[in-house]
């Protein structure tokens, strides 16, 4: 079985899209040796690791929606209602709306103020519950398939489950740190011409991937004294910050290929 990425887009432009061009350009890649790809097995565990990250990700998104909501309510809330919540934290604003309990006498708006804080508080709180209770068995998953990749300085569970399910559970189809590194889409390119040689940026490849290793890059930028020394090494050779940041994801993706089940 081959994995062909996507289809042409020479041929969709020409032709449009459906899906009988789709096809035949799918099968004019497998037969040209242009798509040579491995497909990802599905029986393992980082699969299951791909669908608690689906869970999570959205148990996440709605987290910082209703987050927002509860934010909002509380600017129009009535005086005293918004004075109880002045100056709290996040945390303290999710435990104080979950209990707020609706006045008998209070007038409507209040009392809908009210009710609504608390349903969004208690939701806020079960959404929470639910992220941990993914997050406990992702590390499960994270330590059986990889068990070296969270000792790896900056990668932390999410991060490292990020990286394991772009990799799939047959790692080795990536057959080389380089491959490993154009996957995330952190393997410069070529754009040279004529006498002029240079690289430019790579923008394609598996983008959560690459926000992993830009993760933990700027962990290592903030904590990691040898990574500090090399960034302030590269800014005295006149790198800017995105520069420094795409040569660090470039080595971190070399190191963490090490840990990763590739079967190299």
């Amino acid at each position: 079985m081959i994995e062909v990425d996507r289809p042409n887009r020479q041929a969709r432009r020409l032709h449009g899209k459906s899906d009988p061009v789709d096809a035949v350009e799918a099968a004019r890649a497998a037969l040209s040796g242009r798509a040579q790809g491995t497909p990802k097995n599905g029986d393992g565990h980082v699969e299951a690791i791909r669908a608690l990250l689906v869970a999570r990700r959205s148990a996440r998104s709605f987290r910082i929606a209703v987050l927002g909501q509860m934010r909002h309510l509380v600017v129009t809330a009535p005086d005293d209602l918004r004075s109880q919540f002045k100056g709290a934290t996040k945390a303290a604003l999710i435990e104080q709306a979950a209990a707020l309990q609706p006045g008998a006498g209070d007038d409507p708006a209040r009392q809908a103020t009210t009710l609504a804080l608390r349903m969004l508080g208690q939701r806020v709180a079960n959404l929470e519950h639910d992220i941990a209770e993914l997050d406990a068995h992702l590390r499960g998953h994270v330590v059986v398939a990889a068990p070296h990749l969270l000792e790896v300085f900056g990668v932390g569970v999410h991060t490292a489950a990020i990286l394991l399910a772009a990799v799939g559970d047959n790692g080795s189809r990536i057959h080389s740190e380089a491959a490993f590194a154009k996957l995330c889409g952190v393997a410069p390119l070529a754009a040279s011409s004529g006498k002029i040689t240079r690289h430019r940026l790579n923008r394609g490849g598996n983008r959560e991937a690459n926000h992993a290793l830009w993760r933990i890059a700027m962990v290592r930028m903030s904590s990691d004294a040898r990574t500090r020394a090399y960034v302030a090494r590269k800014v005295n050779e006149g790198r800017s910050k995105p520069e420094i940041l795409r040569l660090l994801k470039r080595y971190i993706a070399r190191e963490v290929f090490t840990k990763l089940p590739t079967g190299n």
